[in-house]
């Protein structure tokens, strides 16, 4: 599933292809459970995104550091 975020660091749109069902994704938006546990399929940068709309250049290029 294709999911753009606009990016809390930079304000850019961001699209990401992630490997999510719509259901999960519907899980997500209610709030009621954290993220890791929605998306355990997903790795920390995939999370990150989901939730700040944030990319790994644009997390590197804030902090000098990885996700």
């Amino acid at each position: 599933m294709i999911i753009s975020k606009k990016s809390t660091l930079t304000g850019v749109i961001n699209a990401m292809d992630l490997d999510i069902s719509e259901e999960q994704y519907l899980r997500y938006e209610a709030r009621c459970e954290a993220v890791q546990n929605i998306f355990f399929n997903l790795n920390a940068e995939q999370r990150e995104f989901l939730i700040t709309g944030t990319t790994s250049e644009e997390w590197n290029a804030a902090f000098g550091t990885e996700i």
